[in-house]
């Protein structure tokens, strides 16, 4: 399918430096399903890609179309295309060369690492968490405390201004105990009022929300091992984010393509999230039990049944969300709402999902506007920019943030 992503690297323009942070959500979204920065995979390992080229341009034509480079009679791309059995890597017309020049900075900072660094260590349980967790708790506590310490001060300081009145001869009618006194009692109502509203509509709004979600599935699949250190495209699971509202979970045909030959698991040790650690190759014979294969004969042996996976991301009924419009017409990458998915062992919801998430998103996302006939019939923002009045344009500035478009 594709034979040298490897071209996907190219000197970055002068007037904007390269990104590897994009060049490595583009890499995963386009060319991860045949390279791999370290390892030979469909394509060669792209490490040092850009010192193999003699021209940095030649590079830039053939990620564009490879076809049309072979036809030049360029050596290096004919003993490359010979060397992978003639097999014509995929053209990519529609990258630009930013676009290449971030790739290529990605590639170059991943080849500098090395890529068996850091793979037997145990996180520490809950460790990712406790990072993440926030000390509410505590300043509610200390709060508490101090109100109470202030309480105690207004009544001893009641008690002693009665004491220093009695020595002087001033009658001092008794302190009211603050458990009596009207004004205090009218006061710890109150607090308790707006603590308790707070938290009221704090639950309210928090209703169906589930960020962090992070449920036990019926087999332990890890994207940090698929889409991280393997770089299988997303799409080649996930193949309806490009097409449909949904993204689908992948069919155990999927699963079964690659493992028909993976038995076992030679990657780096797996834990859960409590730290726990995982045997892979079981979890692979969890598969084959599932599809009904026998890895020993070679073949399918007992009908199958579906893998009862818990889904994760759920939105309410009256929300409309469609995975191609934002994939194909915004052009997001998945780590925009599923967070750094190729770092995940145990996927958890990254985002609340919350309508005032999503508005804000729309309020500050610019749209790939210029030559996506998707944005076509807004002519005046096209003629907006033209005249330089605006230098881009926002999803709240093409009906992102009105109602009708996500709410039935």
């Amino acid at each position: 399918m594709l034979i040298l992503c490897a071209s996907i690297v190219i000197p970055f323009s002068s007037v904007k430096a390269a990104d590897p942070a994009k060049g490595k959500a583009i890499f995963q979204q386009n060319c991860a399903s045949c390279h791999n920065v370290h390892k030979k995979l469909t394509g060669p390992a792209l490490k040092d890609v850009e010192s193999r080229w003699p021209d940095k341009k030649l590079l830039h034509q053939w990620i564009h179309n490879s076809a049309a480079v072979l036809a030049t009679g360029d050596k290096y791309a004919n003993d490359l295309f010979n060397e992978y059995n003639k097999t014509a890597m995929t053209a990519f017309p529609a990258l630009t060369n930013e676009e290449i020049d971030d790739i290529l900075e990605y590639v170059k900072v991943e080849g500098a690492k090395d890529p068996n660094a850091g793979k037997t260590a145990a996180p520490e349980a809950g460790g990712a968490q406790d990072k993440g967790s926030d000390n509410s708790l505590l300043f509610g506590i200390i709060t508490l405390v101090l109100a109470v310490v202030a309480l105690i001060l207004m009544q001893i300081n009641s008690n002693l201004n009665k004491l220093a009145g009695d020595k002087e001869g001033v009658p001092t009618p008794d302190p009211v105990p603050f458990y009596k006194n009207k004004a205090y009692i009218a006061l710890v109502i109150l607090v308790l009022f707006m603590v308790g509203g707070y938290f009221t509509i704090q639950g309210a709004i928090g209703l169906g929300r589930q960020k962090d979600y992070m449920p036990e599935q019926p087999i332990f699949y890890s994207h940090k091992v698929h889409a991280g250190i393997n770089q299988i495209n997303c799409l080649y699971c996930h193949a309806g984010a490009e097409k449909s509202k949904h993204a689908m979970i992948p069919s155990e045909n999927i699963c079964m393509n690659c493992h028909k030959a993976i038995k076992e698991y030679s990657g780096p040790e797996l834990f859960t999230a409590e730290g726990k650690k995982v045997d892979g190759t079981a979890e692979i014979a969890k598969l084959y039990d599932y599809v009904g294969w026998d890895p020993e004969a070679g073949k399918y042996t007992k009908p199958g049944r579906p893998i009862e996976w818990t889904k994760i991301h759920n939105l309410p009924d009256h929300v409309y969300f469609n995975h191609s419009q934002h994939t194909v017409a915004g052009k997001q990458q998945c780590q925009t709402c599923h967070g750094a998915i190729t770092e995940m062992d145990e996927v958890h919801q990254f985002a609340d999902l919350s309508m005032g998430w999503c508005i804000n998103c729309h309020r500050t996302t610019k749209v790939q506007f210029a030559d996506n006939n998707y944005y076509s019939i807004f002519e005046k923002l096209h003629q907006d920019i033209k005249d330089k009045k605006i230098d881009s344009v926002t999803v709240e500035m093409v009906g992102g943030t009105e109602c009708q478009k996500c709410h039935y």
